[in-house]
């Protein structure tokens, strides 16, 4: 697994989320651990390394 830190599209505040690398592209809905919205994520991998990172608001 793969922990990655970003800040919530709503609160601002730092949150992390585990990922699993072995999925090069993924969208999934994750909620917030501090302020409890839906938040869209979406990681890439590549060699099992992050290299690209999207958190949105839902609907936006």
């Amino acid at each position: 697994m793969y922990e990655h830190f970003f800040q919530c599209p709503y609160c601002w505040e730092e949150v992390s989320m585990l990922m699993d690398p072995s999925i090069v592209r993924q969208t999934y809905i994750e909620d917030c651990e501090v302020c409890c919205n839906p938040i869209e994520v979406t990681p890439e991998f590549q060699n099992s390394e992050l290299v690209g990172f999207e958190a949105r608001e839902i609907g936006q």
